[in-house]
């Protein structure tokens, strides 16, 4: 697997590692401009190490995929470096060895990001950003490599369908998705359905200089930062202007039961919630930490583990995107016990939709996400990675700077009033996967098999 398929971002891991700033240490300056091929340009500089991170994103994410070709995304990223104009894979990947640089990106609903690593001094930056730029306007998406990446896709796929919690994240995306882009699934249909030409025809579209935000946070100057981002943009295709999502329509409650000769049920509770830029960001994501974010000290835990041993563990998150991103409960317990597991849970989330947190809850919330702040921003690429953020999703500059004090703001009454509006009992949608193999060896019944789609 090559370099710039190291990894799919979640977009909840940014969101935990947002949560984490405070007073500790200094939001970095975060300079912005357009690029003179109207791409929006993020700059901080830092001169601790010979070293410059950079990330273009593209309004390219999977939610841009065709209805009938769902994958065609995450093929067209994954296959950015298998061939450019006049350069092989294995040129490609001798090249960037030769610099000494690191490629990188990953692929979202909202997003497609290609990352690189470099050494600061001229000639080896000079080259390796040479090439990623050829690479991200040049791809040539040779047809043995195209082949080859799509059947081990398939293959991928097919085995990830076998498995418990796969099944379960599926059925609950569609389920608090419906129809909405977000809700579209990758199906081995739906590669097979893919050709090489959907690759190019994709590119065009999406990868171009309108649709781009490019990230740079390292050892250079203001006019090293121009020059960079003009170079990775100048010859990308024309393309078209980004695609405005519309808001998911909200689900209605159901419980649907994914039958499985697997001892644990994998449970899944939910519905779409929140946007980047939500007026409620700040009271959801506190209160979220009280409730199940917060690890050993969560309600969630207390109640679901500690008291009653239904789960190891039990979590709860907000994942903010371009449109109503999910919020999601999620646990994994014996298939016995599935349906009580889910009750508690259900019971909890409700006492905390009417009543919030508790002030020594909220306290313990704000305290542990602001004196995080330091450990957050330690390297230049966890920088990075909020400095895209911002700048992919349009937020203030000062984002940073202003975080712990919107924190150190909130109050239970307004993490109350945020979770009444926006949890609502009509929308929730539970998915149970597996558990058939614990429930058949002790004789009980299939709790919460009705509703179930199979």
């Amino acid at each position: 697997m090559s370099g710039i398929r190291l990894h799919i971002r979640k977009a909840s891991a940014v969101l935990l590692g947002l949560a984490s700033l405070g007073a500790a240490a200094a939001a970095p300056d975060i300079q912005h401009w357009r690029a003179e091929t109207g791409a929006r340009v993020y700059f901080v500089e830092s001169r601790a190490l010979p070293l410059v991170d950079i990330q273009v994103d593209f309004v390219a994410g999977s939610a841009l995929d065709p209805d009938a070709k769902a994958g065609l995304a995450s093929l067209t990223h994954s296959l950015l470096d298998s061939g450019a104009e006049g350069l092989t894979e294995q040129e490609i990947a001798e090249r960037m060895a030769d610099t000494g640089a690191r490629l990188g990106g990953g692929i979202e609903a909202d997003r497609a990001s290609v990352s690189l690593r470099t050494l600061s001094s001229e000639s080896e930056r000079v080259a390796a950003v040479a090439l990623a730029a050829r690479l991200l306007a040049q791809p040539t998406f040779p047809g043995p490599a195209f082949e080859r990446e799509r059947s081990r896709n398939i293959t991928g796929l097919r085995e990830a369908l076998t498995k418990p919690e796969t099944l379960a994240a599926r059925r609950f995306k569609r389920a608090i998705y419906g129809d909405h882009p977000y809700g579209r699934l990758t199906t081995v249909e739906s590669l097979e359905r893919i050709t090489r030409n959907d690759l190019v025809r994709f590119h065009r579209a999406r990868y171009s200089a309108r649709n781009a935000s490019v990230s740079i946070v390292g050892d250079v100057s203001r006019s090293d930062a121009e020059q960079i981002a003009n170079q990775l943009t100048a010859a990308l295709p024309a393309g078209t202007a980004p695609v405005a999502l519309g808001a998911p329509q909200m689900p209605a409650r159901t419980t649907e039961h994914i039958e499985h000769p697997s001892a644990q049920a994998h449970i899944l509770m939910g519905m779409p919630a929140l946007t980047r830029d939500d007026p409620d960001y700040f009271p959801l994501l506190v209160g979220n930490y009280a409730l199940g974010g917060g690890g050993f000290v969560s309600r969630l835990t207390k109640e679901v583990r500690e008291k009653r041993g239904f789960a190891y563990s039990v979590y709860s998150f907000f994942q903010p995107q371009k449109v109503a991103g999910p919020f999601q409960i999620g646990l994994q317990t014996r298939g016995s016990q599935a349906a009580e597991a889910r009750q508690v849970a259900e019971d909890v989330l409700a006492a905390f939709v009417a009543e919030g947190p508790s002030e020594e809850e909220l306290q313990a919330a704000r305290d542990n996400i602001i004196n995080g702040f330091g450990l957050r921003l330690d390297s230049n690429r966890k920088i990075l990675d909020y400095v895209a953020t911002i700048g992919f999703y349009e937020l203030p500059l000062d984002w940073l700077e202003t975080y712990p004090r919107e924190v150190a703001t909130v109050t239970v009454a307004a993490v109350r009033d945020a979770f009444s509006r926006r949890i609502r009992a009509e929308h929730l949608v539970a998915v149970v996967a597996g558990g058939d193999g614990d429930r058949s060896a002790t004789g009980n019944d299939k709790a919460g098999a009705q509703g179930s789609a199979r």
